[in-house]
């Protein structure tokens, strides 16, 4: 079992990661009018108004909770006076909120999916791969949150958060996370399998953010009945 820990938590990591940033080069060099989201809003509209900014929104709450419930360590809230019960209080209301959320906007997009003829005519291998699998990451994410309601809960910020900081200094800490619960690990290695899908789904579009938008330039409208100086005149 040894070994398989070390493979699991010590090296797939770091293989996902090479996958996730190899092939999204790959993607952006060979195809790169393809990160899109293939909009399909001209078939449907009213489940989409609905589905797409629960899921987009929860998931954006999702991925922040992680980043702070993961890269932030328990000494550092401390340090700052903030009690632990009142963290992991907050961690669950916030955390489900966003799990609850975007579970159920990827729901109503799954059923206008299939429902709508049009939008399930274009749904490619990929989605039909992704989709299961992201939902299945939410559903082990919402397990695991749920078991901190338990009074003799794992702490996940003193096994998984500390795991994770230690790939980023590229010493993983193995034992850290081969001790987490079954929740916890299927939850880490559902992730890593969507991480590793990412760069070939239409899940790309994620890195296509309009950063720039903000501080675009201009742009100026002029009306078709606009004189054109002294030329227009003649």
């Amino acid at each position: 079992m040894k070994h398989l820990h070390i493979a699991l938590w010590g090296v797939l990591p770091y293989l996902v990661l090479t996958v996730l940033v190899a092939g999204t080069a790959w993607r952006y060099r060979y195809d790169r009018f393809g990160f899109t989201t293939r909009s399909s809003q001209l078939h449907e509209h009213r489940l989409l108004s609905v589905g797409g900014p629960l899921f987009h929104y929860g998931l954006l709450f999702v991925a922040a909770g992680h980043a702070i419930g993961l890269l932030v360590p328990e000494s550092l809230t401390e340090r700052v006076h903030v009690h632990e019960w009142l963290y992991h209080a907050n961690a669950l209301v916030v955390g489900g909120t966003a799990g609850l959320a975007t579970l159920a906007g990827l729901a109503i997009l799954l059923y206008r999916r299939l429902r709508v003829p049009a939008v399930r005519a274009a749904t490619s291998r990929s989605d039909r791969a992704v989709y299961p699998l992201l939902a299945r990451v939410l559903l082990a994410g919402l397990t695991a949150t749920a078991t901190a309601l338990r009074p003799d809960s794992y702490d996940y910020r003193l096994g998984v958060s500390v795991w994770f900081r230690s790939l980023l200094v590229l010493d993983p800490n193995v034992p850290a996370m081969s001790g987490a619960p079954f929740a916890h690990q299927l939850h880490a290695l559902l992730g890593m399998a969507l991480f590793a899908l990412w760069p070939f789904s239409r899940l790309v579009h994620a890195f296509t953010a309009p950063l720039g938008y903000p501080a675009r330039p201009y742009i100026v409208y002029r009306s078709r009945g606009a004189r054109r100086g002294p030329a227009a005149h003649r």
